[in-house]
């Protein structure tokens, strides 16, 4: 099993987690939500896995390529 790390693409504020640790999830599952220049971003996953942490926190900036959560596959 490897931890893979789930990192933004763009800059924005944390607008919503929408997975919990623990939850297995799907490629391209959203992981989190960002609100960036008035719009809503999904930050998907690009693997199948299971959430073991989660790094982002409700209304916090996350800068692109910042780390916002560990997948293990």
């Amino acid at each position: 099993m490897a931890i893979i790390e789930i990192r933004t693409d763009v800059t924005g504020i944390v607008l919503s987690i929408d997975v919990e640790v623990g939850q297995a999830i799907e490629a391209d599952d959203a992981v989190i939500t960002l609100e960036s220049m008035k719009m809503h971003i999904p930050v998907a996953s690009s693997e199948a896995g299971r959430i073991v942490e989660i790094l982002a926190l409700p209304g916090e900036v996350a800068n692109e390529g910042d780390v916002i959560a560990k997948l293990e596959t």
